[in-house]
C-alpha cells in the first residue's frame, strides 16, 4: 500500500507527527513503544502487516511521541503528562472525539493516564505488553530492578543500530540477520542512543498503579507469557486492578508484537468489534524447498558459540545469495536451516544444487528437498500439506543430495536435469507412499 501522508499537529510549542489510515466505523489511537518512526513503519512488513490488519477494521490514528521518529526533538525528556496531551492534540487535530487506545509496551502507561484522565474521550482501552510500573520495589517484587535495567541500558547504547538487546525484545528472530538488519536501521531513524536511554531512565521512574482502580472504560489486557522485557505478572497486576478488566495470556517469548501478531490482532479486533477475525488464505502452486546442515550439531560444539555463529552467518550469506539468483523466496530461517519458494521447480532444483556448491567452501554439507504442491500463503508464512511433504522430503536426503519428489521430477521433464531412483517411501505423517528421486545435475543455466 501507499505510505500515507505524515501531517503535524502542536502541541504547547513542539510539532507531533501523526497519520491516518483506514476508514473503519471506530477511532483507534496507536500509541507506540518508547520509540518509533512513522513512515519507516511501513517498510518492514511485520509492523506494516499489523498496521493495515488494524486499519481494516477502524480509522487508524497513529504518531511518533514527542522526542522520537519524525516528531520534534525537544532538548530534556519529556513528562508523561506531555505525552498524553501529545495524544489529546493528535485526535483533536483529526477530529476525533472519542477514540479506543492501543498503547504497546511503554504507550501503555501513557494510555492509563489518558484513559482515566478523559474517560468521555476514550471509547476503550488496550494494554500489550505493558506495564503500570516497570522498576521493581518492594510491594511490586516483578518490576525490573536497576541493576536489570543497566544491563539492558548498557547494551542498547552500546549496540544502537546494531543488534541491539534482540535476545530481550524478540528473541525468536536472534538468528534472522534480515530482521536484525531492519531492526538497526528502524531505531537509527527513531531517535539517538543518547535519547533512547534517556527516555527508558524516564519510564523507569513512572507509577501509574494509583490509578487503574480510576479507569472506568472497557479495558483488554494482553501479554505473552514469557515475554523476557516485561513480566507476565505485570499484565496480571493491571487486570487485577481495573474494574472489569479482561486479560489475555497468549503463548510466546517475544516482547515485539510485529512477531506473530496474528494472535495479538485477532483479540485486538475481536474486542472492539464484536467480531473474530478469520482470514481465508491464499493458495498458490508452489516448489517448497528445505535445507539444513549436515551434522550441524557436532559441528557446533566443535566449533564453540562465537565459531558456530560465524559459520551460520556465513553459510546464510551464500544461501541468499543463490536465492536471489534464481528468485527464490525465503519464507523461514530455524537454526541452521532454510525455507524457501520457488514459482518454478526447475530453478529451485538448480538453486538448491548452487547452494550445496557454494557452501562446500566452507567446509560443510547440506541436505535439500523439494516438493511441489497448492500452498496456503499467510502473511509471510506459507502452510499446507505441500510444506510438510517437502520437509519429509529434506528429511531423507543424504548429505550433499539434493531430493525430489515424482511431482518435481515430472514438472521438469525437458528441462536437462537428471535423476536417480531412490525407491518409494512412507514419509513419516503423509498418507500413502512417495516416490523419491536424487538430482544428479543440480546447477547450470537458470
Amino acid at each position: 500500500m501507499d505510505v500515507p501522508k505524515t501531517r503535524y499537529a502542536k502541541s504547547g510549542d513542539v510539532h507531533v507527527a501523526y497519520q491516518v489510515v483506514g476508514e473503519g466505523p471506530l477511532d483507534l489511537v496507536f500509541v507506540p513503544g518508547f520509540v518509533s518512526h512513522l513512515e519507516f513503519d511501513w517498510e518492514v512488513p511485520g509492523i506494516a502487516r499489523f498496521l493495515q490488519r488494524l486499519a481494516s477494521f477502524s480509522r487508524l490514528i497513529r504518531f511518533d511521541k514527542r522526542g522520537t521518529g519524525l516528531s520534534d526533538r525537544p532538548p530534556g525528556v519529556p513528562t508523561l503528562e506531555q505525552r498524553m496531551d501529545d495524544v489529546r492534540t493528535v485526535m483533536d487535530a483529526v477530529g476525533s472525539e472519542k477514540a479506543a487506545l492501543l498503547g504497546i509496551s511503554e504507550g501503555g502507561p501513557m494510555s492509563l493516564l489518558f484513559a482515566a484522565t478523559y474517560p468521555q474521550r476514550t471509547s476503550a482501552l488496550i494494554l500489550y505488553g505493558s506495564y503500570a510500573r516497570r522498576a521493581w520495589a518492594p510491594d511490586h517484587p516483578f518490576g525490573k530492578t536497576a541493576a536489570e535495567m543497566d544491563r539492558v541500558l548498557e547494551a542498547l547504547e552500546r549496540d544502537w543500530g546494531g543488534g541491539a538487546a534482540i535476545d530481550i525484545w524478540a528473541p525468536s528472530k536472534l538468528a534472522d540477520e534480515r530482521f536484525t538488519q531492519l531492526r538497526a536501521n528502524y531505531l537509527r531513524l527513531a531517535a539517538s542512543p543518547g535519547a533512547a536511554v534517556a527516555i527508558i531512565r524516564m519510564n523507569m521512574e513512572i507509577d501509574v498503579r494509583h490509578i487503574l482502580p480510576a479507569i472506568r472504560v472497557p479495558t483488554l489486557v494482553i501479554h505473552r507469557t514469557g515475554d523476557r522485557l516485561t513480566h507476565v505478572e505485570q499484565a496480571r497486576y493491571m487486570a487485577e486492578h481495573i474494574v472489569g478488566a479482561n486479560l489475555v495470556e497468549l503463548p510466546g517469548i517475544d516482547h515485539t508484537p510485529y512477531v506473530d501478531g496474528d494472535p495479538i490482532l485477532d483479540e485486538v479486533e475481536e474486542f472492539l468489534t464484536g467480531v473474530r477475525h478469520r482470514a481465508e488464505p491464499d493458495r498458490v502452486l508452489a516448489t517448497v524447498l528445505f535445507t539444513d546442515i549436515v551434522g550441524s550439531t557436532e559441528r557446533a560444539a566443535e566449533l564453540g558459540d562465537r565459531g558456530w555463529r560465524d559459520l551460520l552467518q556465513s553459510h546464510h550469506a551464500l544461501v541468499r545469495r543463490e536465492l536471489a539468483r534464481f528468485r527464490g523466496r525465503e519464507i523461514d530461517t530455524a537454526g541452521d536451516g532454510f525455507l524457501a519458494t520457488f514459482d518454478g521447480p526447475a530453478r529451485a532444483i538448480r538453486c538448491a544444487g548452487a547452494i550445496s556448491d557454494a557452501v562446500r567452501q566452507l567446509g560443510i554439507e547440506i541436505r535439500a528437498g523439494l516438493h511441489t504442491g497448492e500452498c496456503e500463503i499467510m502473511g509471510d508464512r506459507i502452510g499446507g500439506i505441500a510444506v510438510h511433504i517437502g520437509a519429509r522430503v529434506a528429511a531423507m536426503a543424504a548429505p550433499g543430495e539434493v531430493l525430489v519428489s515424482s511431482t518435481v521430477k515430472d514438472l521438469v521433464a525437458g528441462s536437462g536435469l537428471e535423476f536417480e531412483d531412490r525407491g518409494t517411501h512412507t514419509l513419516k505423517g503423509i498418507p500413502g507412499e512417495w516416490r523419491l528421486f536424487a538430482v544428479r545435475r543440480a546447477h547450470g543455466d537458470r
